[in-house]
This record gives structure tokens, sequence and C-alpha cells, in this order.
């Protein structure tokens, strides 16, 4: 029968007292034993609590002095006298086996804005039992102080958090200068650049139980060490064989001879790095590594990775990081209140500091990570709270419109609205009928109809007096949007809408000429002009309205915060409308537009044909140039989308530029085709467009330029070269260009090989997949948001509050949890004025970052 881990474990303490507790009582030291003790304990069913506090008392023990050594050793061997001898506990019921730990997270390196900082208490040190009491359960206490992870350099005199980073030991002028290209020039900036990814290296494995391709860390001795030349001579090789008493292994490093100096015969190391394979035996390329003696910040445990640039070491930036963890984190004060903390089992900022950059688990490294999620999530619920309670308090216009007026404007319209429209609609006129501002966001897919629904608000403000004003991103989408709305409003009944020369409604551009522009402006100032529709022209200073009822957004994320605000303070208070055509999840437009009011129009109006979706290979390419010609004959136009402008060398994607070049020249020589790409001039973009839509081009060749709000009812089919370079959403746009009219539409997604090699089905992305099993935007977003996470809808918002480092916007329980923490605070102390929320009011507003009240 084994040996219990328990009596080993009391024998080893019997040979490191006979040796004078200088921690060789094991080969490696009690502290890097305390791994492999922790598996055979718990494949001996030794109870949780007794496994972590022996588990924490043998990493602690390298810090004792003697003296504490022999105390904490009488101790623990009484400890185990009593467990040894102790009568075997009853079986107890099977418990379903714990899910293995999940690979640690990736985290980006980003930045914070600086909180209140405090002095540290004097440093104490930690001994094993106290350690113990943090870590007894198996998991970091959420109020405790977390233990050093080393033993640190004496404290530089004068340390704050904004001293620069030279105060530390190694880190010169020109090492300064490096870490300030990678945005660290304080103690501060380093607390807050965060690892790029862990590698996990604290499995200890002895030699023999090695396994091809698992990432590991041994203890050995180097036995030899030679330089191999290569068949360049200015490279050779540094092999060194290691062993550890139950075999050998190999370990080699490129073009690294100055190792020699360090790795001599009979030096005691610690290798860490993937098991590889050469000539079919284990070997080690390029491991890390670090003397046994050393304090192990690169092997032996999870090892951080940091953003590095040129003439930055991973070694020395994980030293110097370390340092300045160990400094600083307990220098930020905490911006939660304790008791929230505790109720809601979080961890406090310094641990969470510490946790992020040298976690000793990944359960630590979970709930660091929760901590700073939280914290960023309340911030930004607090932020829209105190948005949408300002923007409330305002006084604004009432725009009232009754059922009878209503149904007499829907009259005049060629088309019935949908339910969904309906119900929208109905949402903004009870919005609008009040005097306090109206803050609304509508979502809706391509062609569900949002122009209706705001080209019907705006006559509502028009028939109450008031103007309207709508602003979109391009001189395209614009210029479409005045036609349309002009045919839409232009026969509501009760309002004088002018004639053709002289039209209550007016476009504006950065292209119109002087005279016209003039008659513009001067008819906003007398009330001739109603409804102005343009581009980024009409937030410039010379424009002002008379009276601006309803300020109208199109394709908001397009714009930043201090336009949408600019367009906002034409007018006293008006009420805002912003629309988007790209969907996005429910519960994900909540915590980004947390402070608008959301409407979804989620119905298509009957008679759009459905498009057809298909993914394409290289190998069918002709085949697709087949069917693009059969669609020209018929009278149809076709778009076909490159990722790129020009052909640059570095990247292999179709170029619009050399695709146009040779589409005309050798595919399609007897038709008439056109390019388009954002780097011409608006007025070539417009006139390019204008040939198109008039169908005096059958083929426009087009980069991402064409994505949003070109309306070509007789284009059909569309070609989209490098299909598996999009994201969902873009793709979803491209493909909203066509079955826009009555004719029935495809849309073809082409693969691109990104390697050279020939694209198979097995190679299709699943989002590809996607594209062709639905043609539902809201679908496609939620499954865009399950693929590739929330990243590209936060830049949908454009607003100023920071970017989010650690929290995941698809982590609805925590979404949740601090939306409800933030309507608690709100409700209780609203300007946070309290002592107790002091440490919060200023973290709140660096958070948020000047012009973020600007709302959407």
């Amino acid at each position: 029968m084994p040996e219990s881990p328990l009596v080993q474990l009391k024998k080893i303490l019997d040979t490191e007292a006979s040796r004078g507790y200088d921690n060789r009582g094991i080969f490696g030291g009690l502290d890097k034993y305390a791994t492999h003790w922790q598996k055979a304990a718990q494949k001996a069913t030794i109870e949780s609590d007794v496994i972590a506090e022996i588990v924490s008392w043998l990493k602690a023990y390298p810090a004792l002095t003697i003296a504490g050594r022999t105390s904490e050793i009488s101790e623990i061997q009484t400890r185990l006298d009593a467990l040894v001898n102790a009568p075997a506990p009853q079986a107890a019921p099977a418990q379903p086996a714990r899910p293995a730990p999940q690979k640690a997270p990736t985290v980006s390196k980003q930045k914070a804005q600086k909180p209140p900082e405090k002095q540290p208490a004097p440093q104490k040190k930690t001994t094993p039992k106290q350690k113990s009491e943090r870590s007894i359960s198996g998991k970091p206490d959420p109020l405790s102080q977390v233990a050093p992870r080393a033993p640190l350099p004496p404290m530089p005199d004068g340390l704050q958090l904004n001293s620069p980073m030279t105060i530390l030991a190694g880190v010169g002028p020109k090492q300064s200068e490096n870490l300030a290209k990678i945005g660290i020039n304080s103690i501060y900036d380093a607390l807050y650049t965060f690892p790029r990814r862990y590698i996990d290296y604290s499995a200890l494995k002895p030699i023999s139980q090695l396994r091809f391709g698992e990432e590991v860390t041994v203890i050995g001795t180097i036995q030899s060490v030679n330089l191999r030349p290569t068949r360049n001579p200015k490279h050779k090789i540094l092999e060194a064989v290691l062993g550890d008493g139950t075999g050998t292994i190999r370990l080699s490093w490129f073009n690294q001879q100055w190792l020699k100096n360090s790795l001599k015969p009979q030096t005691q190391v610690q290798i860490s790095g993937k098991v590889d394979q050469y000539l079919g035996r284990l070997v080690f390329n390029s491991p890390e590594w670090e003397p046994l003696e050393a304090n192990a910040l690169s092997t032996g445990r999870i090892v951080p990775v940091y953003g590095l640039t040129a003439g930055l070491s991973s070694k020395n930036m994980r030293k110097w990081m370390h340092n300045a963890v160990g400094y600083g984190a307990s220098r930020v004060e905490d911006p939660l209140p304790a008791a929230l903390r505790k109720r809601l089992k979080l961890l406090n900022t310094n641990d969470a500091l510490v946790g992020l950059h040298f976690p000793d688990s990944q359960e630590e490294l979970a709930q660091a990570r929760r901590r700073i999620a939280f914290e960023e999530l309340l911030l930004m619920q607090l932020g829209f709270q105190r948005q949408k309670a300002d923007w409330q308090s305002q006084t604004g216009l009432a725009l009232p419109s009754t059922d009878g007026w209503m149904e007499t404007a829907l009259a005049t319209l060629p088309f019935s609205l949908t339910n969904a429209q309906s119900r929208v609609l109905k949402e903004i006129r009870n919005n609008i009928s009040a005097d306090k501002p109206m803050n609304r966001l509508v979502q809706g897919d391509v062609g569900s109809g949002k122009t209706a629904v705001a080209a019907l608000a705006m006559a509502v403000a028009v028939q109450n007096g008031a103007q309207a004003a709508l602003m979109a991103p391009t001189s395209i989408l614009a210029e479409q949007h005045y036609s349309g709305i002009r045919k839409l409003i232009g026969k509501v009944p009760g309002i004088d809408w002018g004639d053709e020369n002289q039209s209550a409604v007016r476009l504006l551009q950065g292209a119109t000429p002087a005279k016209e522009r003039r008659e513009i402006l001067a008819g906003l100032l007398d009330g001739s002009v109603k409804v102005l529709i343009g581009t980024h022209a009409v937030i410039q200073d010379t424009v002002e309205f008379t009276n601006l009822g309803l300020a109208v957004i199109d394709e908001q994320h397009r714009f930043g915060v201090g336009q949408r605000a600019a367009l906002r303070s034409k007018g006293a208070n008006p009420h805002l409308l912003v629309m988007t055509a790209t969907p996005i999840p429910r519960s994900l437009a909540l915590t980004v537009y947390g402070d608008l009011d959301v409407s979804v129009i989620d119905e298509m109006p009957p008679g759009r044909q459905p498009i057809q979706t298909r993914v394409v290979y290289p190998q069918e390419r002709e085949r697709c140039y087949q069917f693009i010609r059969s669609q020209v004959e018929k009278g149809r136009q076709a778009y076909i989308i490159c990722p790129l402008v020009e052909d640059t060398g570095k990247v292999v994607a179709k170029a619009a530029v050399d695709e146009h070049k040779r589409l005309s020249s050798k595919v399609f020589p007897d038709l008439k085709l056109s390019l388009l790409h954002g780097r011409m001039k608006p007025s070539e973009k417009d006139a390019i467009m204008d040939e198109f839509r008039n169908g005096e081009t059958q083929i426009l060749v087009s980069t991402s330029v064409i994505e949003v709000g070109v309306d070509v009812p007789n284009s059909t089919i569309m070609l989209i070269e490098g299909s598996n370079r999009f994201g969902l959403a873009q793709l979803h746009q491209f493909r909203g260009r066509v079955g826009r009219g009555e004719h029935k539409s495809f849309c073809l997604l082409m693969t691109e090989s990104t390697n050279g090699q020939p694209v198979t089905q097995e190679d299709v992305s699943e989002r590809l997949k996607v594209m062709e099993s639905t043609t539902d935007g809201f679908v496609l977003a939620e499954k865009d948001l399950e693929i590739r996470g929330p990243g590209d809808f936060m830049g949908t918002r454009q607003a100023g509050y920071q970017e989010l480092h650690m929290a995941q916007l698809s982590d609805l329980a925590m979404i949740g949890s601090a939306r409800d923490e933030a309507n608690k605070l709100f409700k209780s102390d609203p300007n946070l004025e309290k002592p107790v929320h002091a440490l919060l009011k200023a973290r709140l507003a660096a958070f948020w970052q000047p012009g973020a009240g600007d709302i959407s």
C-alpha cells in the first residue's frame, strides 16, 4: 500500500530539521515540492482545508528566518502527527468532479484613469500561518491582503504612484524611453498595464513523466553544456543536458551563446516551456529558465506576458512590473465601499491588481478579473444613470399630435406601416409629446423602415411649429434621405411645404453652392426652412435654427460624441432620435446604450424579396462571373466588393483598383464598370453613385465604402471578395445593398486563402455558414456576439467612457448585477455625496472622460 502523503511530508520535514533548516530537505526546496504534494494529497482524499493550509505553508517557507522555520516545522509536525493518528473518517457520498480549470484568459493591455492614492501601511512579514488564513478555503478571501509573491528590493525613497519608472532599480533613461513607447510613464501606468496573456507553468513534473506538447516546469541540475555550429558560421546553438534523478532531457537555445556563462555544469535550475520533439526524443527549445535560488517570475508559476517594444525583454519587464506592483498596488485607494465588496464577495483593489499581474492560481486570476470587470460595469451604469437624469431634468419643447391627425398623415403614405413601425412611432410620439427631451435609439435591420418612422416624427415637429434636422454620415446617404423624406411627408396636410423652387425641406452638404447655402441659412432663421437634411455641414457654426425641436442622427455610430452634441446644441434641448442599421443584441444595447430608451423595428415590410446567400470558392469564380453577366443581361445591376483599395503586397486579398482594371479588360470588356473607394473625393464618389443609380453603369466595383445607405433598387447581385475577412455585421450591411426592389436578389460570399493554400469547405468559418442560413440581422448580431465577442459592437457607440479592460459584455449576469447596484446607489445617493462614496465619485469622474455627458 503506498505511503500516505502526510507520512511522506513528515519524513521530509524530519530531514529538513536534521539539515539545519536549509530548505534542502527535498530536492528543489519545500516551496517547489508544494504543488507535487498537493496533487498527491488530493488523490488521497485528504480534506481540502488541510491541503490548502499545508500548501500555503510550504510555499511561504523560504521567506522565514531559521528561527521561524524551526518554530513552524515543530508546529506543523505536531499537526501532522495528529492527522496521521486520527481515526479514518466515514466515506462521504460521491461528489461530481469539479470542472477542469479553464485556460487563462487573454487580457489586453489597457489603461485606466488614476484614482486617489493612499499611503501604504508598514510592510509586515507574512508568516505561513497568516498566509494560510487567506487560502484555507482554497480560494482567496475577498477582503484579505495578498501576500507578496517574492521578496522586493528595499523601497526607493519618495516613491509615489506618479513617480517615474526610473525610480525602480534597473530602469535607466533609455529603458524609460522604451517603456514610454508602450504607455508606461509612471508606477501607476505600470499597475494598469495588464498582461496581454498568461502562460501556465505552475505544473511541476519529473523528467520521466514528461509528455510531448505539454507546458510544464522541470527542476534539475545542468549536466553538460556545449555550443553546436550551424550552417551559418555567425549563428550557433547552445545545447545543455538537464537531469533530475528520474531522467535527462536536452535543452537548446538558438544564437544565445552568452547563456554558456550562466548555465554551467552542476548549476541547479528550473526550466519552463513546451515539451517538443527532435529525432524521436523529447526536448525543450528556447525554454524560460531561472536559477533555483531565484525568486521565480518566469518559471514554475502562471507567468504574465506583457506587450513589448524594441529594447524591452520579457524578463526585465516582469521584474520591473513585479517591483512596481509590489510597491504601488497598496497605494491605490479602493473606490468601492467595503460593504458592497463584502456583499458581492469582491477582492479589494490591491489584491485585484496583484492577482492580475502575478496570480498564484487560475482561481485568483479569475477573481481579480471579476473585481476589475465589475468596477468597470458599475461605473458605466452609474454614468448612464447620471446622464439620463441630467437629460430628463431639462425642459424641452412639447410636440403633441392627435391620433386623428396622425391617421390623416399616414393616409398620405404610399404604403402601410408594419406593426413594428407603428409600435415604435407610438413610443416616439409619447416621448415628444412631453416637455422632457426625448433621448431614443431606434434599431432596425436594413430596409425595415426606420426612415419612414423618423420622417413622420419630423412631420409632427413641423406641425407644432418647430423645425427638424437630420444628419447623415455621407453625402450619398444625405441625398437619399432628402429625396425620400420629401416624398414621404410632402403631402402631409396642414403644413406649407413650399414648392420645388422654395421647398420647406432643404439639403445642406459641403458641396452646396454658396448662393443656395445663403438661402438655406436665411430660411432656417426666418422659419421658412422647416426640415434640414445634410451631412456634417448641418453642425457648422454658421448654421442656426430659429426653433429646432427634433434632431435625428442616422447611422449614429459614424459620428463622434462631439458631433452629436453639436447638433443637439443647435436648439434648446431638442428631442433626440438616433438610428442605426447595425443590429445590436438587446442585452448589449442595454449596456452600451444604457442612457437611451431603445426601440427595435424587428419586422420587415411586406413584398421585399428574400436575398439568397451562398458561400462560393475560388474555383467557382468563372461560374460567378457568368451568373453576374446573366443578371446584367436581364437589365439588372451588380456590386463586386473588395477588401482593399490597392494591392500593397503585404496582404493576399483582392484590391478594388486592380480588380476594376482586370474585370473591365478581361472579364466584362463589353459592359460598363465603375470604381468606388474611400480615397476618392466626395464629389467623385457622388458622381459615380449617380451614374450607377441612373443605370449608366452596370457593375460597381467597390471597397467597404458601399456599406451604408446606398439604395439602388435595380441592383440584384453582390459578389463579396475575401468575405472571410469581414465580420458578420459588416457582411450583413453589404448584403443589404441588394434586395431593395421587386426582383429576386443574390449575395455570393467568395472565400479567400490566407496562407496560399486552396480553400475547402472545411475552412469556411462559422460566421459565413450563419450568413447562408439567415437574413435576420438580429439573429446574426446574437451570433456575432457569441463568435467574436462584444468588441465590434463597442465601436458602435463612440461615447466618452474609458475602454473596458476586463468587462465582458457577454456576461449578462455581471451586467445585471452592476445595473442593480448602480440603481441602488443612484436612488440612495444620486450625487455620491456621502463620505463613503467619495472615492467612487472621483473614480466615476475619471472613468467618464470630458464630453461623455453629451449622450450618444
